[in-house]
């Protein structure tokens, strides 16, 4: 599977594992110029922006070792995008969803809850 695939592919099964949990889907890929979020969901009081890092395997490390800094800046920028473009009012929370989908196998996935928060 192509990495492309492999990454929409992770973000669906996300999604599905979120709703499963209670929350309401908002955005899947929401875009504002460069910004990009995979997943925009609602958990009570919360605006949940879910960064989702899909492997193949654990090989060179765990997904959410891939959410760098350089990462969730990028995605606290485009949440604050999304909330000044929005009529939200809800508290927003970063999450990271870790898929490893391996052939033949059952899809394994990590939610991450309040994986980081925002700084200065």
């Amino acid at each position: 599977m192509e990495h492309i695939e492999l990454g929409k592919k992770g973000e669906s099964i996300a999604k599905e594992f979120l709703e499963k949990k209670g929350m309401i889907f908002y955005a899947m890929n929401w875009r504002y110029d460069r910004y990009e979020v995979d997943l925009i969901m609602r958990s009570g009081e919360y605006l949940v922006f879910v960064e989702v890092k899909t492997r193949s395997s654990e090989e060179y490390g765990s997904p959410e070792e891939a959410v760098r800094y350089d990462k969730r800046r990028n995605l606290i920028k485009a949440a604050h995008l999304f909330l000044v473009t929005s009529d939200l009012d809800l508290e927003p929370r970063f999450d990271i969803v870790a898929v490893i989908e391996k052939k033949n196998a059952p899809s394994k996935v990590i939610h991450f809850e309040e994986a980081f928060v925002p700084f200065a």
